[in-house]
């Protein structure tokens, strides 16, 4: 099997490639721009494997993604490379348009030309997975959950960035007949997860004693799925998904915010004891624009369909996640260097 990986040197992508060269034994092509949340580090294990390749380059580049093509010849696509953060999108969402929608186009062009050129046999077997995220579905009450059927109602830059992505994928399996399947995930955490997220940051900000913003009251729920358990699914819904369909994958762990923060908490405060309990650090702020309720994943149809089922309960993910940045210092603190956990996504007072 030979992969082409987009964006596996972000966080879910790093996952996805170690378990695929690791796990699997794949041969993997991992195509990644290295923007600032993209990190070599992370693919530490793998790098001098055989099976494993990197490609700096932009799915924007068709001419490097359609050399990408031709010289590795992929089985499967799996597409992870986006801007990601909604906080970042709020206030620059030329990047997020940049990369999410006319990256997403490219590299669809690019694998139509290349899949409509195989063979039979291997036209038959190709597939593309598009990587995306339950935020295109907007905000939930405090009941239900999200299917695969939800109407898409996206709240910021970068969800509504992801449903265009999502929707051009499908188009492109309904127009075109390629084989695509779509993903939808809910909040993913683990090790390797760039600072600037609730979980690491959180973590970095407590172990350094640093105050511990939580946006209004905390009261924001999600549902948190270990970046681990995501990387299994993927490759699981890659493998035996059925062509234009789209799979939840979902941890079935919801927590308002303001409790996985105080979950951090304790189980710092008993791994890498403080002076003071680091509950203490946490600081109320103003509330981030458009900010949605709350998200949780009917991840009913993966299961049933395909077998899949998440290892890690929120309990023990956050345990082995605490654990692994103690452990790794190494890995995070040049990034702290970069990112010191300044809020983002303000926006500036309109001019009267």
């Amino acid at each position: 099997m030979r992969v082409i990986v987009t964006g596996g040197a972000g966080f879910i992508g790093s996952a996805l490639v170690r378990h695929l060269v690791l796990e699997r034994g794949y041969d993997v092509l991992n195509v990644d721009a290295l923007t600032y949340a993209g990190n070599r580090a992370s693919l530490n294990s793998v790098e001098d494997k055989p099976n494993y390749r990197f490609l700096q380059a932009n799915i924007c580049d068709r001419g490097a993604m359609e050399k990408a093509f031709q010289d590795f010849r992929p089985n499967r696509i799996m597409h992870l490379a986006a801007e990601s953060h909604v906080d970042r999108s709020i206030t620059g969402a030329a990047d997020f348009i940049e990369t999410n929608v006319i990256g997403t186009f490219t590299l669809l062009e690019v694998a139509r030309g290349y899949w409509s050129k195989l063979p039979d046999a291997e036209k038959d077997a190709f597939r593309f997975l598009h990587v995306s995220t339950d935020e295109v579905y907007g905000s939930l009450g405090e009941d239900g959950l999200f299917r695969e059927d939800t109407p898409y109602d996206p709240s910021s830059p970068y969800s509504a960035s992801k449903a265009s992505s999502d929707h051009l994928a499908k188009a492109w399996q309904r127009t075109y007949g390629l084989p695509i399947v779509v993903s939808n995930c809910s909040n993913n955490y683990g090790p390797f997860h760039f600072p600037e997220k609730l979980i690491p940051l959180t973590i970095l900000n407590a172990l350094a004693g640093e105050r511990l913003p939580v946006y209004g009251k905390g009261n924001n729920v999600r549902d948190w799925l270990y970046v681990e358990d995501h990387a299994r699914a993927l490759d699981t819904i890659a493998e035996r998904g059925r062509i234009g369909e789209t799979y939840n994958v979902g941890g079935r762990n919801e927590r308002r915010n303001i409790e996985v923060v105080r979950r951090i908490c304790e189980v710092l405060d008993r791994l890498a004891p403080a002076n003071r309990p680091r509950e203490e650090l946490i600081e109320f702020v103003t509330d981030r624009p458009g900010h949605d309720a709350r998200y949780a994943i009917d991840a009913t149809k993966l299961e049933d369909e395909l077998g899949w089922r998440a290892q890690e309960d929120f309990d023990s993910g956050i345990e082995k996640t605490v654990a692994w940045y103690l452990d790794n210092e190494w890995w995070w603190q040049p990034l702290r260097e970069r990112y010191a956990g300044q809020r983002l996504g303000l926006l500036k007072a309109a001019r009267a």
